[in-house]
């Protein structure tokens, strides 16, 4: 039986924590990035052109690079390797894959709903995204089967409808978590459960990279009416305060 090779392009944080994931699932994974990194557990080292020639490549890019990486290296992808994107947004990297990529090559969105530190107890259940691009040889199925296998939960459905959900579910999270950053909270021994979760929506967001979240609010084009609603929902609470009169901090 012929090995499956997975292709890395980019080991930041998340690539080096995807390229170990497939590792760990049995895959012969290869990792390339421009600057040298340490390798991920299990990873083997390759060219950029080892690893634009796998059978499956993944680009685990910021969104704001991807369209720059993509022109530079479209034209060497391998002839039968199927590309997956796996920037936080889907309607415009699918729409610069479909721009950029060769006639004939194969392609499709991937996001996996989670990172290093929302994987950190496993991944077992956790969902990831697949939004439909070019596939007329049915390639994907081999990572539908896959990332069953691996235990996570495989979702389909279109760019747009993963943009307007993800606005809320993955945009409003990354702007709340930024906001608890920017404040002086510490652990307590009377913290509450849902003080605890504050806590851990503060590190999980925060400890991503800034361009991450930039990205997420730039390139989803409904992050930008998400926040005009948590705005006016903040003005809301903040009237009812006014209205109610309460008074300043007595020490």
């Amino acid at each position: 039986m012929v090995e499956h090779t997975v292709g890395i392009y980019g080991l930041g944080r998340f690539g080096s924590f995807w390229a170990k994931s497939l590792a760990a699932s049995g895959l012969k994974v290869i990792g390339y990035n421009r600057s040298k990194r340490a390798l991920p557990e299990g990873v083997v080292s390759g060219s950029e052109a080892e690893v634009l020639s796998c059978n499956t490549l993944f680009y685990c890019v910021a969104i704001s690079s991807f369209e720059e990486v993509l022109s530079h290296t479209a034209a060497k992808i391998g002839k039968h390797t199927l590309v997956f994107d796996t920037c936080s947004v889907k309607v415009e990297p699918l729409r610069t894959m479909e721009r950029l990529l060769p006639r004939g090559c194969t392609f499709a969105g991937s996001h996996p709903m989670f990172g290093p530190d929302s994987a950190s107890e496993g991944m077992d259940g956790l969902p990831v995204v697949l939004c439909p691009g070019r596939d007329d040889e049915g390639k994907v199925d081999f990572w539908r089967h896959h990332f069953s296998k691996m235990g996570l939960r495989v979702i389909e459905i279109t760019a747009d409808r993963h943009d307007k959900e993800a606005a809320y579910t993955q945009g409003i999270t990354h702007v709340v978590g930024r906001i608890l950053g920017e404040l002086d909270l510490h652990e307590s021994e009377i913290a509450t459960s849902g003080y605890k979760r504050l806590l851990q929506v503060r590190e999980q967001t925060c400890n991503d990279p800034l361009q991450l979240f930039i990205d997420l609010q730039r390139y989803n084009p409904y992050t930008h009416g998400m926040r005009m609603e948590l705005t006016s929902a903040l003005e809301q609470i903040m009237t009812l305060f006014a209205q109610a009169d309460l008074p300043p901090d007595r020490p």
